[in-house]
């Protein structure tokens, strides 16, 4: 009988070597038969937009054509509130996944026309921030029925000078829906109501550490806290506006609080009109005659009195008891 080696690894065992386990990510993919996009990985891996920006932009191209892509209907079906969705919108407009324009309806309304594109064209959103859509195809019968015709040849002519793009003017690029309105100020300036309005702001940090300001932020809002205490807001209920139902996280308060105080400004108070002057009644005067006492300028006979005496010439009116 042979010796046995039992330091000696088995058959059964020795071709079986696992591999070493990879630092990294590991793909566990199944095949998507239905309700999958296609989404490509200049998309997905984009190195200059952030995460919110390229989430947007999977979710968009995902949707059915005429789906609500507004910047308030996507605040209230994600957690990100309106000033980050705006800015991923705008991130998407310059790099060439979403274009926007103002239309008006035949109606006359003004709507927002919304173009998703899943391949913008990188040269053109480098140049002008805005990806055009390809062309049209022309309808197959269209193409045939060309191709029937008989081509006249015309004579080349120089090709008319393009008119240069017209750029949008100040007014109409601040009517825009993303531009954002400027702080208000207030009508008068107050040096008291000015430092009550640095001393609220500075003092927001001790009612929610969220609320940290710098130097530079509450120069740049003191004049509209200021014009809220103008319009007679006292200071506590404007310290409540700017405290109430924070989001979260709260990242970059001092917009935050720019946003309320320009949305939330409540309107003057209205001017009280002018009250009418009315007419006081003359004073009391006691009879010369009888010691009546009657309402007159000055000293004098009552009314009786005068009707017996002809001789007073003296404008009184009726006497009293």
């Amino acid at each position: 009988m042979d010796t046995q080696h039992l330091s000696a690894r088995s058959r059964a065992t020795a071709g079986d070597r696992r591999p070493a386990i990879p630092s990294g990510v590991i793909h566990v993919n199944t095949l998507h038969t239905n309700r999958y996009t296609v989404i490509g990985n200049h998309l997905a891996q984009h190195r200059e937009m952030s995460l919110v920006a390229i989430g947007l932009a999977v979710h968009i191209q995902s949707l059915p054509a005429g789906a609500k892509i507004g910047i308030k209907f996507l605040a209230g079906r994600f957690p990100e509130s309106e000033t980050r969705i705006a800015a991923a919108l705008r991130e998407l407009e310059s790099h060439g996944y979403l274009a926007r324009t103002r239309e008006r309806t035949p109606g006359g309304r003004v709507v927002t026309r919304t173009v998703s594109y899943n391949q913008p064209d990188a040269g053109a959103a480098a140049r002008t921030g805005l990806a055009h859509s390809a062309p049209k195809p022309e309808p197959r019968a269209e193409r045939q029925q060309q191709k029937r015709e008989p081509v006249t040849p015309v004579a080349p002519t120089a090709p008319p000078a393009q008119a240069p793009a017209p750029t949008a003017l100040p007014a109409q690029r601040a009517a825009s829906p993303e531009a954002t309105p400027p702080l208000p100020e207030p009508q008068t300036h107050d040096l008291a109501r000015h430092r009550t309005a640095v001393d609220l702001l500075a003092d927001l940090r001790a009612h929610d550490p969220r609320l940290l300001l710098c130097e530079q932020d509450i120069r740049l809002l003191a004049p509209a806290v200021a014009c809220w205490l103008e319009r007679g807001i006292d200071p506590e209920a404007v310290r409540r506006t700017l405290t109430a139902d924070l989001p979260e996280p709260v990242r970059h308060p001092a917009p935050l609080l720019g946003h309320r105080l320009t949305h939330y400004l409540p309107p003057p108070l209205p001017t009280a009109p002018a009250r009418e002057a009315v007419p006081r009644p003359h004073p009391f005067q006691d009879c010369d005659g009888c010691q009546r006492v009657f309402r007159a300028p000055g000293p004098g006979s009552c009314r009786d009195c005068r009707e017996t005496d002809t001789s007073c010439t003296t404008d009184h009116l009726e006497c009293t008891a």
